[in-house]
């Protein structure tokens, strides 16, 4: 198949080079045509990831698309000089084909996240997207993958959201995806967030690309990982340094 989207790649890994809705719109094709689609949201953390784990990056060449989550890959792509005309969070894309999946009566499998947490996203996305038919979900803590697998098999859905965070979800989903033709989507933390056990940023904080200032003035412990943007920053202008 002829790829939809031209990509930019930054430390190796293709961005889609796209707006969120000519994106929500592919994807929505993609569903009609059961197609087989493996979409990875990735933001600086993966890329710097991928970059230490060989293997990483690997299972991330075989994603149909790589979204740009996260101000930092917009601000990678703007520093070597391929920018991005916006980001693409995984947590946006995921609300937009629930709303989609709603209107359309689609089949959705959930799987991730504390076993209270997906009870609760279970019942916002039911009360919140009556179409949709949830099909199946189970909660991240399983031992037994090839299980929860066939569990997805036999469910049947055209929407697989995976929430066990990086590298967890895309390993998973690489793993098992040619299994059973649907859309397999990485959507990290976003369970949490549907919940209501994490807030999200208000629109102000989103606005001025300081979420992640948000998120960690409410997670403290979060301080670790963000110490991960300036180092990758730095390695990106190098690279644009020996392009030029």
């Amino acid at each position: 198949m002829s790829a939809p989207f031209d990509t930019v790649s930054i430390l190796n890994v293709p961005f889609i080079n796209t707006t969120n809705t000519a994106f929500v719109h592919q994807l929505q094709q993609d569903i009609n045509h059961h197609a087989n689609r493996f979409v990875v949201t990735a933001n600086p953390e993966i890329l710097m990831y991928a970059r230490e784990h060989p293997d990483y990056q690997q299972v991330l060449r075989q994603a149909d698309y790589i979204a740009p989550d996260g101000i930092g890959v917009i601000q990678g792509a703007q520093i070597l000089g391929t920018p991005l005309p916006e980001r693409i969070t995984g947590y946006d894309t995921l609300l937009e084909l629930l709303k989609w999946g709603g209107q359309t009566h689609r089949r959705i499998f959930l799987l991730g996240a504390k076993p209270a947490v997906l009870k609760q996203v279970t019942a916002t996305v039911q009360r919140d997207y009556p179409g949709i038919e949830i099909v199946g979900a189970c909660d991240g803590y399983f031992d037994d993958e090839a299980a929860v697998a066939a569990q997805i098999v036999a469910a049947k859905p055209e929407m697989v959201f995976v929430a066990t965070g990086f590298p967890k979800q895309e390993i998973f989903i690489a793993k098992y995806r040619q299994r059973y033709d649907a859309l397999w989507m990485g959507v990290g933390g976003s369970f949490d967030v549907i919940a209501g056990a994490v807030k999200r940023a208000p629109q102000f904080w989103q606005k001025h690309h300081i979420e992640w200032l948000y998120r960690l003035i409410q997670e403290p412990s979060r301080f670790k990982r963000m110490l991960v943007l300036p180092r990758y920053l730095h390695l990106v202008k190098k690279i644009a340094k020996q392009k030029h």
